[in-house]
């Protein structure tokens, strides 16, 4: 999403973006906020906290190049967010959909109630897998018309 911000990227980026359950706030400070009104099922964001360490080292999680300024930035490029209602991302999901529109971008959010992490990708043990992945592609689809993409390979001449 970084280099989303970046003007030169935001003029000839994509038609949209779609985020599941994207992690804003690497300090976790919004996860572990959320965790006291409700425990995420899969991980407590101590465990998150260490395993999002181990990519970025010594480097303080509240560094401006780890927390990029949405809410500050040109507005981004329409966005659809999907988070599950039982993790503790859905804290991440919420702050960013804010910002996002803070800075004058459009921002579509879907919680899925009693949902965990990115369980689009379980459709086997979620049932709601297969109806969010639907709205993503209509989201897709939709972004992808009135951006003027006649293929999923580019703008049309």
């Amino acid at each position: 999403m970084d280099l989303l911000l970046q003007p030169d990227v935001a003029v000839s980026g994509p038609a949209a973006l779609v985020l599941f359950s994207p992690l804003i706030d690497l300090t976790f400070g919004l996860a572990r906020a959320r965790e006291e009104l409700r425990r995420d099922p899969a991980i407590r964001a101590v465990d998150a906290a260490r395993l999002v360490a181990l990519y970025s080292g010594s480097v303080d999680p509240a560094h401006q190049r780890l927390t990029p300024d949405v809410a500050g930035g040109p507005p981004l490029l329409p966005t659809h967010i999907q988070a599950g209602g039982a993790e503790m991302l859905v804290a991440d999901a919420r702050h960013l959909t804010a910002d996002i529109r803070a800075a004058g971008g459009n921002c579509e959010l879907q919680v899925w109630p009693d949902q965990v992490h990115v369980f689009q990708a379980l459709p086997r043990l979620s049932p709601e897998a297969a109806k969010a992945m639907a709205q993503v592609a209509h989201f897709i689809d939709t972004s992808r018309r009135a951006n003027g993409f006649d293929s999923i390979a580019g703008k049309a001449g």
